[in-house]
């Protein structure tokens, strides 16, 4: 029987990027951070907006997960309606490069056309560059 992912990081080579990828591990945190780190502290329902197809549900546990791990900070303000702030911690902004490098590799080697993700390979992205 296969160890769960937690028990395996320090077992193997890769220890360190594993443990980092556990950190990023969801659908949906990767683009949390990508938001934050963009845009600094946005409110839940700024987070809700600008990621359509998550539900209610997943986006606050993706958010607890991120929390818990020490990457986002959650300020809760006493109003009516109830107004709820995520931002980056300290922790959480030194991912900022990372974050960026993914943005760069994914607008470079990655085509989003008509609902559909295409992975561009090295040679298309010659043969672009050979038209232009």
């Amino acid at each position: 029987m296969s160890k769960p992912r937690a028990k395996m990081t320090n077992s193997f080579p890769g220890c360190p990027v594993e443990t980092t990828l556990s950190f990023l591990d969801g659908k949906w945190k990767g683009v949390i951070l990508y938001h934050l780190v963009m845009d600094g502290t946005l409110r839940f329902s700024e987070l809700r907006r600008r990621l359509q197809a998550v539900t209610q549900r997943m986006l606050t546990k993706q958010l607890r997960e991120l929390e818990e791990h020490g990457l986002v900070t959650r300020t809760v303000y006493p109003v009516v309606p109830p107004r709820v702030d995520y931002a980056l911690t300290p922790l959480g902004q030194s991912l900022r490069p990372v974050i960026l490098v993914l943005e760069q590799w994914g607008s470079r080697h990655v085509e989003c056309k008509d609902g559909k993700r295409r992975v561009i390979g090295p040679e298309d992205i010659v043969s672009k560059a050979s038209a232009a």
